[in-house]
């Protein structure tokens, strides 16, 4: 069995750095620091660092609801052809539906209202709600193949971002932040970015959360306002050499009783009490957009003048990458189009297209592609059927959990370049599926991670993102 990473180890009681720390009186912690540098855990467990990694960063542009992938990405010209027919049984084959239209006396087949056309050179088809990504075609792989085991937004959308449809597991974000260390002193491993005013499924936190990892390695949400990060800036009357003394007297009580303890949560306790210090600073710069030419926000987006807007997060999501955060989380929420699919689907890409495509071209021309993942999709897709009484010009799809698309760009993802074919009705994978635990084995793998060795062990268990099974997705990569 796997050795676990780095962490506490409940047999002896202390933790490697809570044992050096204490040998000497403190001398084994200054060796330790100095060994350590940014990459604590890399530095300590190499071994589930495979080579080289073709990427140092991962934006994640998650489209929370489950978008429409025959409206988007998978043409499907057949949909069109027998609309209003129903669905085949051969086709079907008596797979699981929801509670939302497994009822239903009818399951008619609605093709898509758009218009697609394939575009650049790889001859990428696309639906005209996307001319901006359609720009990027050959930047990007479409992986129309993606699959998961959940059927609801709250199961689904837990097991893209943890790897259990269960919550309490650590994210991905918290899994990269454990393995790989920081590079940046002065802002989080993992920040998330929420765009305002959004209505749909609700977003919690431990959705962000590190779970049974160290709590050091939660998810840092960045707000839209003057407070960026709740209780970070000094309360009125406090200016920041009297934060400094009432840190370091509280850094002195908590090694006091550190040294009676040993429980690593006081060192995570001192470590964030730190980081808050040095973010006071180091917030406020990253988050003033003010300093951007007009030319980016032309590229971006009027929008992105605006916080808290998915144009403005996906401006912030560059600046965060520029200064080497290494996992930028953002979510943009109601994809979730049970009825008046035809509008909303539409809005959603008018508020998402023109920053997405502009977040790929802003990191290449400023030479950040090469090395920084770009990954844009939900957590599943739409059926092919009506959802409730059949209109074609005003219709709704169920969640659609057998096959969806995403896409990926930069950080040694192939550019030009589809992956995965669905049947003529875009309900089953004919060839090239990607489950969950693959998708999150290559995020690992261009990170240089081993999926299967980058572990913890938590009541009795060696845990890993991707659970007991998933490999890399070897097609897409460059």
């Amino acid at each position: 069995m796997t050795t676990p990473c780095t962490g506490f180890d409940p047999t002896f009681g202390l933790s490697r750095r809570q044992a050096l720390t204490r040998f000497g009186g403190g001398l084994g912690g200054i060796a330790l620091a100095s060994l350590l540098g940014k990459s604590e855990a890399a530095s300590t467990s190499p071994h589930y660092l495979t080579k080289a990694p073709k990427a140092k960063r991962i934006i994640y542009l998650f489209q929370s609801g489950g978008p429409s992938q025959m409206d988007l990405y998978d043409y499907k010209p057949r949909l069109n052809e027998e609309q209003g027919k129903e669905l085949p049984e051969s086709v079907r084959m008596g797979q699981r539906l929801t509670g939302m239209s497994g009822n239903q006396s009818s399951l008619p087949l609605v093709g898509s209202p758009f218009k697609f056309k394939q575009h650049g050179e790889s001859g990428a088809w696309m639906s005209e709600l996307l001319p901006h990504t359609a720009g990027i075609a050959d930047e990007i792989t479409v992986i129309k193949s993606m699959h998961t085991d959940a059927i609801n937004h709250g199961p689904g959308v837990t097991f893209m971002q943890t790897g259990s449809q269960l919550g309490g597991r650590p994210s991905i974000g918290s899994w990269l932040s454990y393995g790989l260390g920081s590079t940046n002193d002065n802002l989080p491993n993992f920040v998330v970015l929420i765009t305002k005013d959004q209505k749909g499924q609700p977003l919690v936190s431990r959705l962000w959360g590190s779970g049974f990892l160290p709590g050091k390695h939660d998810g840092v949400q960045f707000r839209p306002d003057k407070d960026a990060v709740l209780y970070l800036n000094n309360p009125e009357g406090l200016d920041p050499r009297s934060r400094r003394r009432m840190l370091d007297s509280l850094e002195e009580l908590h090694r006091i009783q550190l040294e009676k303890s040993g429980d690593s949560a006081l060192e995570t306790r001192i470590a964030q009490y730190e980081m808050g210090f040095r973010m006071q600073a180091s917030i406020p710069e990253v988050t003033d957009l003010s300093s951007e030419s007009d030319s980016t926000f032309a590229l971006y987006g009027e929008d992105a003048r605006h916080p808290g807007t998915f144009a403005a997060n996906c401006l912030m999501a560059r600046r965060l990458a520029e200064r080497g955060v290494q996992f930028i989380q953002l979510y943009h929420q109601d994809w979730d189009h049970h009825g008046g699919l035809p509008g909303g689907i539409r809005k959603k890409c008018e508020e998402t297209d023109r920053a997405s495509a502009a977040l790929v071209t802003d990191l290449k021309q400023r030479g950040l592609l090469e090395d920084t993942l770009v990954v844009w999709g939900g957590e599943f897709g739409r059926t092919n059927y009506c959802q409730g009484k059949f209109n074609p010009a005003n219709f709704g799809r169920d969640h659609h959990p057998k096959c969806f698309s995403i896409w990926m760009a930069g950080g040694g993802i192939k550019a030009g370049h589809s992956h995965g074919v669905t049947d003529d009705y875009c309900y089953n994978i004919v060839e090239g599926g990607v489950h969950v635990h693959d998708f999150h084995a290559t995020l690992l793998h261009l990170l240089g991670v081993d999926h299967e060795q980058l572990t913890f062990q938590f009541q009795g268990r060696h845990f890993r993102l991707t659970d007991v099974h998933g490999h890399v997705v070897k097609e897409i990569l460059a």
